[in-house]
């Protein structure tokens, strides 16, 4: 472990690789996890794990920053296609000089031994619990109730509130409509969204569901979380 002011650094023992257009970019076993942000880390990669030939440096830098320095910018091409600005490398700090750190969207797929991994790399000092509460959760929208459960799925994320996932069978599923909304999680998976319709008033987006979710969240599957705005939540008669 490595801990500066303001960033820390912890090696990862998975196996991490990434593919572009079908091509292994980097496949290794030396990965750092950096926190550039407090609540995730990011991947960096030594630069010797990098296919040769893909990686180009473009010129280009990055301002830097008190702890990495300047970041010297790298394309990544295979092909016809090429992704600008995909890489980057920090020469002045001695603990990443010889790693890149790779844009996630820049790349297909990422895997995590033979796992794929979603949004960003997952923290190992994240855990997830779900656990089946008689807990009674009443949901209550524009003075409309529109879930009343005594079945409901407690999850608890580390750094996050308590969610509540609920289900379907306990909800008002006529006052909720699909959205096109989508967003991804790398411990619960993708998340669809429901627009809510209480009391004359729409919501849009208020509700969420993790139709497939991940092997540590699989108990909610077909449940359903409803977000803390506008809502009045009731656990066992109490406003949380």
């Amino acid at each position: 472990m490595a801990n500066s002011e303001t960033i820390r650094i912890e090696p990862c023992q998975k196996r991490v690789r990434a593919l572009f257009e079908g091509e292994v970019v980097v496949d290794t076993h030396q990965a750092k996890l950096v926190w550039e942000v407090p609540y995730y880390p990011a991947y960096y990669l030594p630069l010797a794990d990098v296919s040769g030939g893909l990686l180009h440096t473009n010129g280009r830098t990055r301002a830097p920053d008190p702890v990495r320095g300047e970041a010297v910018l790298y394309d990544l091409r295979h092909g016809n296609r090429v992704a600008t600005d995909a890489a980057s490398r920090y020469p002045s700090c001695p603990e990443l000089t010889s790693h890149v750190r790779f844009v996630w969207s820049a790349l297909d797929q990422w895997l995590e031994e033979d796992e794929e991994v979603i949004v960003h790399p997952r923290s190992p000092f994240t855990r997830v619990d779900v656990l089946p509460s008689s807990r009674h959760i009443q949901v209550i929208i524009n003075g409309v109730t529109v879930a009343d459960s005594h079945r409901a799925m407690a999850l608890f994320e580390t750094g996050r509130p308590l969610r509540w996932y609920l289900p379907q069978t306990d909800i008002r599923m006529d006052l909720l409509e699909p959205s096109t909304t989508r967003t991804g999680c790398p411990y619960k998976g993708w998340a669809s969204y429901w627009n809510v319709n209480a009391g004359s008033e729409r919501y849009n987006d208020l509700a969420w569901s993790y139709l497939h979710p991940l092997p540590e969240s699989t108990r909610i599957a077909d449940h359903i979380c409803i977000w803390d705005h506008h809502v009045h939540t009731l656990v066992d008669g109490t406003t949380t």
